[in-house]
């Protein structure tokens, strides 16, 4: 299968006990980075995505959405300006973008809460603007530029569900 040759040849290096370090050379094979960790999510996860403008962050997403098997129909973008997109999957993803917010006010008016702690996933941009302690366990995942087209991500679990879900990821 071709999205297996991709992830394969990317180069998946256990960092410390705790956090994966990949590399991805194009934006398909962060795609398909995406896709495989979308189809181990479960209802409730929570993704946290790091990283500099243009540096894969909706790309990842846009795999996700499809291993979560999100329409191909379904125009995956960036929620910068309405802050929340929903599709709809074998579970609900919603892919929220944290960058334009200013402070936790604005966090509360958008009901975050409800998205976190629903049935679906959660994949959050510009994770870092989420006030400490709002939520407990996570996978944060922090993009970085390369070369033109490459993309360094490093994986960190933070609680038993992710520790194992990134065990799951990198088998």
């Amino acid at each position: 299968m071709e999205s297996d040759r991709l992830i394969q040849n990317s180069k998946l290096k256990i960092r410390d006990s705790s956090g994966v370090s990949v590399k991805s050379k194009s934006a398909a094979e962060t795609r398909k980075l995406g896709k495989k960790l979308g189809r181990l999510v479960n209802g409730g996860d929570i993704i946290g995505l790091t990283g500099d403008l243009g540096s894969g962050k909706t790309c990842f997403v846009r795999g996700v959405a499809e291993g979560v098997e999100v329409g191909k129909e379904a125009w995956i973008r960036s929620p910068t300006f309405t802050l929340i997109n929903e599709y709809d999957g074998r579970l609900p993803v919603y892919h929220i973008d944290l960058y334009r917010i200013a402070g936790a006010h604005e966090l509360e008016e958008l009901n975050l809460r409800e998205y976190l702690y629903a049935d679906g996933v959660s994949l959050i941009e510009w994770f870092e603007k989420m006030p400490p302690g709002e939520v407990d366990e996570w996978l944060n995942i922090h993009f970085e530029h390369g070369g033109e087209n490459e993309r360094a991500m490093t994986f960190e679990p933070h609680g038993p569900r992710y520790d194992a879900l990134l065990k799951e990821f990198t088998d």
